[in-house]
């Protein structure tokens, strides 16, 4: 990718007018959280310049702007599908908790991610982690492994379904 100049910053590989547009929305979205969690003073204008440069270049030195780009739509139906997977997982949960018949067969699923190591991957982690009856216990290689309330759920499947709704959400895959 290319900045307006044609230019590649040669660190990141990012065009150069890629960086100044991530640098100058992130900034925007500091000021935005200053003014909202301090309010709008002129007093406060020296604190706020230097707060905000400063979270920004931070941001940009733990998080350095990507070529993807995020899709509000696909990020709706991952929203609507966490939504609709952690109900269903909750009463399914909730079910097995009140009722002492229902058998549960506790263990350890694998589950072969296409994820790189690093953000995508903890991200992913992450999110599964909230929804009830599975939790993220562990990673081999390009495994992650999931201890799970009933290993004869199609929990592989959900996962699939899941890192699938993840990649077209936030990276454009």
């Amino acid at each position: 990718m290319r900045g307006p100049s044609g230019k590649r910053d040669a660190r990141t590989g990012v065009g150069v007018g890629a960086s100044w547009r991530s640098a100058a929305s992130r900034a925007a979205w500091f000021l935005c959280l200053w003014l909202v969690l301090a309010g709008a003073s002129l007093d406060d204008i020296p604190a706020a310049t230097i707060a905000v440069a400063t979270a920004t270049w931070t941001s940009l030195r733990l998080l350095e702007p990507g070529t993807s780009r995020r899709s509000p739509r696909a990020i709706l139906r991952l929203a609507l599908l966490f939504l609709y997977q952690s109900i269903v997982a909750g009463v399914d949960v909730a079910r097995r908790a009140l009722d002492p018949g229902l058998p549960l067969r506790p263990g350890f699923v694998a589950y072969p991610t296409r994820l790189p190591r690093g953000l995508r991957r903890n991200v992913f982690a992450t999110l599964t982690s909230l929804l009830p009856g599975t939790v993220p216990a562990g990673e081999e290689e390009a495994q992650l492994l999931y201890h799970c309330l009933d290993v004869d759920q199609p929990v592989v499947a959900e996962l699939d379904q899941e890192e699938a709704a993840l990649a077209r959400a936030l990276y454009n895959d």
